[in-house]
């Protein structure tokens, strides 16, 4: 039977909308630090790190190889290190499954971005999509979310009020996290007014432009001890693939998200996600994906995400007590970001925000337009 993985320590910096004052590896470096002051880990080969997992994007680096960047940031000079390209929460699989094969002990899971470094993330994002079909149509990220929320809107009927309800129960929470990049409290007036960015979303329905970087440290059950007496468990994992093409696609399907949840809750031994998690991280970086994402997740029935948002489960708090990702964490790391606040909830540190008696979370992140690729990892105490 594969070993159990435990999370040992998280460490994040602030995340903000311009980190002009350091570069990235500065970024990840302290991170690292931060987690070497928790735990006392080093780098022995025997008995410590040898093996570093990272998340990193070529085209926000501005380089190619850009894991190649942070290899003395994160310690792996003569360590074996290994890049994930999609968003982080798919590296703390990779460590996850490195610990559960016998290949490791302990892994160092090191994610990072800074999206202040080009003029725009959109011309970023559009170098994703196929480049004889779909970029010359200018398509990008955001534009891919345009065309989900408005699928999405015409199949569930979600109301501009409820939209505006999601970014009111972001800017709530993040105004009680540190960390969070935007703070500042929001009335569903100020959402419903604000200018348009691409219709339907408007400019208040879309996370900030954001820089940061998140590490967390990973060992076996038999190992755990020696870097702390709170570990989290990871429980439930799975990720899933839609097509290419957007033209394969429904788009208002959550047809990967569907399938990534149910096989983590397998996994993990959930029967049903409904009222099955006391923590709920979901990666919404546009306001029409808290609904989307929680039917997917299987949270709510299907097309009743509206109905959701509207049943008060926003105000106990417990959902993206984060500030999630509309409150600004940077593309590539929004779900290792959803898995970091998981940690802290269910170690109990999460000051003002936390959750009481949390002991079972659920982490979502998503890689690629529209939720192309989705993943979903389980955590519990």
């Amino acid at each position: 039977m594969a070993r159990r993985v435990a999370v040992c320590a998280v460490a994040q910096t602030g995340f903000v909308s311009n980190m002009w004052q350091k570069r990235f590896q500065q970024m990840c470096f302290e991170t690292v630090e931060s987690i070497v002051k928790q735990t006392g880990v080093d780098w022995n080969e025997e008995t410590g790190i040898r093996n570093i997992v990272t998340c990193s994007d070529d085209v926000f680096d501005a380089r190619t190889i850009s894991d190649n960047g942070i290899t003395d940031a994160v310690g792996a000079h003569f360590r074996g290190e290994e890049k994930t390209a999609q968003d982080g929460i798919n590296a703390i699989a990779y460590a996850m499954a490195c610990i559960m094969s016998g290949h490791d002990d302990v892994v160092l899971v090191v994610g990072h971005t800074k999206e202040s470094q080009t003029e725009s993330r959109n011309m970023c994002s559009n170098l994703a999509f196929d480049p004889f079909y779909c970029r010359d149509l200018g398509l990008d990220f955001e534009k891919g979310a345009a065309l989900q929320a408005r699928a999405y809107a015409l199949k569930s009927g979600i109301s501009e009020t409820q939209l505006a309800k999601a970014v009111v129960n972001a800017r709530r929470n993040a105004a009680k996290n540190p960390l969070a990049n935007a703070r500042e409290l929001v009335t569903i007036e100020q959402v419903v007014n604000s200018p348009m960015l691409c219709d339907p979303i408007r400019t208040l329905h879309a996370y900030p432009v954001s820089d940061g970087a998140v590490a967390m440290l990973l060992a076996a059950e038999d190992k755990y001890k020696e870097y702390t007496d709170k570990p989290v468990w990871l429980t439930g994992w799975s990720n899933c693939m839609d097509s290419y093409f957007f033209g394969d696609r429904d788009l208002a399907s959550n047809f990967s998200l569907k399938k990534a949840s149910a096989a983590a809750c397998k996994m993990a031994g959930v029967s049903d996600a409904k009222g099955a998690f006391d923590v709920v991280e979901i990666n919404d970086a546009y306001a029409y994906q808290l609904a989307m994402w929680a039917e997917g997740l299987g949270l709510c029935d299907e097309n009743k995400g509206g109905e959701w948002i509207e049943s008060g489960i926003l105000e106990t708090g417990k959902i993206n007590p984060s500030g999630g990702m509309l409150a600004g964490n940077p593309i590539m790391i929004g779900g290792l970001a959803r898995a970091a606040e998981a940690v802290v909830q269910l170690r109990g540190e999460a000051g003002e925000r936390q959750v009481a008696g949390a002991k079972r979370a659920v982490a979502q992140g998503t890689t690629g337009p529209a939720g192309q690729h989705q993943a979903v990892m389980i955590l519990e105490n």
